[in-house]
């Protein structure tokens, strides 16, 4: 039995999203948003920990699993997911409330706490990076710059053709589950593989990137570097948590250099054992580190 509910929430941004839902409502909120290629699964042994104070709210996101998959890279610009997340937050009723997010979700996250700090009280981000530190590294960083190569690749609109000549199978294990624990990974197989293989899903996911406007140059480009890498960015008002798994091996821990001066009320959990998939690599780790920064 799971230790959540599912809902189907129609909103009024366009798209319906299947919700899970955990703890008392009474309880002080908090939004769980995942990232690529996953779903709200993401969190499944951190949200018991989570629900017994807080009332969770974990959805898949636009694209993703059991949620709307809208058609054409424009219905994943990141304000869509930002709009969906408050537009989430409304219909449930809820106040100001704490949002983490990792991977994608991460990058929403930090987003929606610059743009909405009315609304989003605390921040909670799990391995992604901060936008101004993300792009700075893709143009500063040789070694980050080659481990976000496979963004070029998810961007080639022949990239479902070349998935469909291989099988979805063999995507998940020789692209996928290169970046997680394996023996971890294994009996989680066939959820992903039910996930991806709805018609159209590899599209949409894929078009999180597509919609981006994250600048990843060539390996031997010296593009012209954009002025705002250099110029004043306003910061995060919002108390705010970073959880790092430092064997991610696609998000480089340098995207932690220089976060301090972006987020003046920053703290930072550093989890050596694990990589990329920290949240649930190592659950208890995480679901740990949060409920004590809560307290």
């Amino acid at each position: 039995m799971a230790d959540f509910e599912l809902q189907s929430i129609a909103l009024p941004t366009g798209v319906t999203l299947n919700v899970a839902l955990a703890g008392d409502p009474a309880n002080p909120p908090i939004m769980l948003l995942h990232g690529f290629p996953e779903s709200h699964r993401t969190w499944r042994e951190v949200i018991p920990a989570l629900a017994r104070d807080h009332y969770v709210i974990a959805p898949d996101q636009r694209g993703f699993a059991g949620s709307s998959k809208p058609e054409g890279v424009e219905s994943y610009t990141p304000d869509k997911p930002v709009a969906d997340l408050l537009a989430l937050a409304d219909h449930i009723g809820i106040g100001p409330f704490t949002l983490v997010g990792h991977d994608w979700g991460g990058a929403i996250a930090w987003m929606a706490a610059l743009q909405n700090p009315q609304r989003i009280a605390r921040l909670i981000i799990v391995n992604a990076p901060h936008p101004l530190v993300f792009q700075r590294s893709l143009f500063d960083d040789s070694a980050q710059r080659a481990a976000s190569q496979y963004i070029t690749a998810f961007r080639n609109p022949d990239f479902e053709k070349f998935i469909e000549r291989i099988g979805l199978e063999t995507f998940f294990d020789e692209s996928f589950a290169k970046h997680a624990d394996a023996a971890l990974l294994a009996p989680e197989k066939p959820a992903y593989l039910a996930e991806w293989g709805q018609p159209g899903t590899m599209t949409t996911m894929l078009n999180w990137y597509r919609a981006s406007a994250v600048q990843v140059p060539a390996m031997d480009a010296t593009p012209e570097r954009p002025a705002y890498l250099d110029a004043p960015f306003p910061p995060i008002t919002q108390p705010t948590l970073v959880i790092w798994g430092m064997q991610d091996s696609a998000l480089l821990p340098i995207q932690l250099d220089g976060l301090a001066a972006l987020v003046p009320d920053l703290t930072v959990v550093k989890i050596a054992s694990a990589g990329h998939f920290v949240p649930w690599e190592k659950p208890a780790l995480v679901a740990e580190a949060m409920l004590e920064w809560l307290a």
